[in-house]
């Protein structure tokens, strides 16, 4: 059996006596994408915080490539490898930095453009992550406040590509963007995955977003897994109890 590229194991989180999340065992190969879905406050966001090395569990384990994780101090290499976009880019990206700095620090930090890249190979693949989420390569010494919301989302993302993770741990990257956009995004993510690999844990309230992008989904409340299997036999026929009835709410607002 192929092990998994990223795997959480029985993993808790408390706040006081409080489970927000309880025992939730999950697997992502390779190339695969999982989505994670459920109502506000079922645990989603607090589980990928987890997996990111952001949150300490109080039991349960994160591993990579078959390798115990430590549950915060992670190392250089291993955080490279698994990158998150999180759900605000308002406060995710440095209001004082430009765009070029922003998309820089973490390949300059992690040296995936070489020991000391010349400031023109940097530019150069700053300008190239831009354009590979849909925005001008020539906007490097803009600030974020000259970007919409869905403009500041699509830098987060590039911010968290530009590293060359092998994990992408996404909590609701295209919630903040308009429809065609949107679609953008989703199939750049599929292209990530097909060429380079990435495996992708994706954390949506879209069922839609979940259908296209993921081989798999969880359906989580109130911290717990409540159901799983392939994203389009259990999104098309989901089975009794909070599943279903999340399926058809989905349904519901889409008519």
């Amino acid at each position: 059996m192929t092990t998994p590229l990223l795997e959480l194991r029985h993993v808790t989180v408390r706040h006081g006596a409080f489970a927000a999340v309880d025992d939730v065992s999950l697997a992502v190969p390779r190339g695969g994408a999982l989505g994670i879905v459920g109502e506000s406050g079922a645990g989603k966001s607090t589980l990928a915080r987890v997996a990111a090395g952001l949150v300490a569990p109080a039991g349960g384990a994160t591993l990579l490539d078959g390798g115990e994780l430590a549950p915060i101090r992670r190392t250089r290499a291993q955080r490279r490898r698994i990158q998150m976009v999180f759900q605000n880019p308002d406060s995710s990206l440095n209001p004082r930095h430009t765009v070029r700095r922003i998309l820089a620090e973490g390949m300059l930090l992690h040296g995936t453009l070489g020991p000391r890249p010349a400031r023109a190979d940097v530019d150069a693949r700053c300008r190239e992550l831009l354009r590979m989420v849909g925005l001008d390569g020539d906007m490097l010494d803009r600030l974020p406040r000259a970007f919409s919301g869905g403009q500041r989302q699509r830098i987060a993302l590039a911010r968290a590509l530009a590293v060359r993770p092998d994990v992408l741990v996404a909590d609701e990257p295209t919630s903040a963007l308009d429809v065609s956009v949107q679609r953008e995004v989703l199939d750049l993510l599929a292209a990530r995955r097909r060429d380079q690999g990435l495996a992708l844990l994706l954390i949506t309230h879209d069922l839609g977003v979940a259908a296209a992008l993921c081989d798999d989904v969880a359906v989580m409340r109130a911290g717990r897994i409540v159901a799983r299997g392939p994203a389009r036999t259990l999104l098309a026929d989901p089975p009794a109890g909070y599943a279903r009835e999340l399926v058809d709410a989905a349904r519901a607002v889409a008519l």
